[in-house]
């Protein structure tokens, strides 16, 4: 079972990285953006590893106040819940 939760973690970050990636492209452009709602909320939903990448990798909303401590926050946050996890399961 364990190892399904981590495929299923590293997809779903991997997704999360994507949106990054699409919201930076699109920003570019001057195409329709993903909502900083969305961002914000995928990576508190267990996507913080994949949200933090993707805004280094793309340097997206870097200078954004609210994701500097928001994206931080939910990295750590997921990081105590994976741990939690992790330790009662197995």
């Amino acid at each position: 079972m364990g190892i399904y939760v981590l495929v299923i973690w590293a997809a779903w970050n991997t997704f999360v990285f994507a949106l990054y990636g699409v919201d930076k492209s699109r920003a570019i452009h001057s195409k329709w953006r993903i909502s900083e709602a969305t961002l914000i909320a995928s990576a508190f939903f267990a996507g913080a590893l994949g949200a933090f990448l993707g805004m280094s990798f793309f340097r997206h909303k870097t200078k954004r106040l609210k994701f500097k401590i928001l994206i931080p926050m939910a990295l750590i946050a997921n990081a105590v819940l994976f741990t939690i996890y992790w330790l009662y399961m197995f």
